[in-house]
């Protein structure tokens, strides 16, 4: 009876801590919606909510670690369990991390609009870009919460695309500046954004492989596309 009650305990930590995660990641998100709305519509006041909130991401982080670090000194859970409490440390430092590219975006933001330049920057491949790392993130937090790796290994198939629309954000600001010198000061601050939104994509396509890892108890990181799948089928 004894033994039933301590594991009732634990499994209620255990929910606990993946709840905490995911209230983490809705945060990081909104975080996310809220710097590109900034950057992309000058809405300032967004900026700066999203500056002053990452303090907030951080104390999470925090949190969610010392709760992990006492479920290993006290339960010194065993093989799925491990595997879940170590997923949930590698996710929340992803998570933070995003956290830090969304206030960078939001700090860009306020650069480009406060500065009275000249040129205003176009979005497009930023707009696709943002729209496709939400779906990413979203996608891992979603296969975290259902242990669902059909959902996780889609993710990475996405980064790809990520990749490709930086490459080109990248190869038109480059030709904006080469043509006209007076914008290559609001390009540059564009392109350090459209990267932290690429980073965020790199965040939640190591989200997704941590996944694959809790429920295949298989590490996929540093592993190409077609083998994650495989591992998956």
């Amino acid at each position: 009876m004894q033994h039933e009650h301590i594991s009732k305990q634990f499994d209620a930590e255990l929910e606990t801590v993946r709840s905490r995660v995911l209230q983490m990641g809705g945060l990081v998100e909104e975080q996310i919606v809220n710097a590109i709305e900034a950057l992309i519509n000058s809405k300032l006041d967004l900026a700066d909510g999203v500056i002053a909130k990452d303090l907030q991401v951080n104390a999470m982080e925090v949190e969610i670690d010392e709760a992990c670090a006492h479920i290993i000194a006290r339960r010194q859970p065993t093989a799925g369990d491990l595997r879940m409490v170590m997923t949930v440390i590698k996710t929340i430092t992803d998570l933070e991390r995003i956290g830090d590219e969304a206030e960078k975006i939001a700090r860009m933001s306020k650069l480009i609009y406060q500065s009275g330049r000249l040129s205003t920057p176009r979005f497009t491949e930023i707009t696709m870009m943002s729209g496709i790392v939400l779906e990413m993130l979203r996608k891992s937090l979603d296969a975290f919460a259902r242990l669902d790796i059909g959902t996780a290994v889609q993710v990475p198939r996405q980064d790809v695309l990520v990749d490709d629309a930086f490459s080109s954000c990248m190869r038109h600001l480059i030709t904006f500046m080469m043509e006209d010198p007076r914008t290559i000061s609001t390009s540059l601050d564009v392109l350090f954004a459209a990267k932290a939104i690429e980073r965020i994509g790199d965040h939640a396509k190591n989200m997704s492989e941590y996944v694959v890892y809790m429920v295949k108890g298989k590490d996929v990181r540093h592993t190409s596309l077609e083998e994650i799948e495989r591992e998956v089928e």
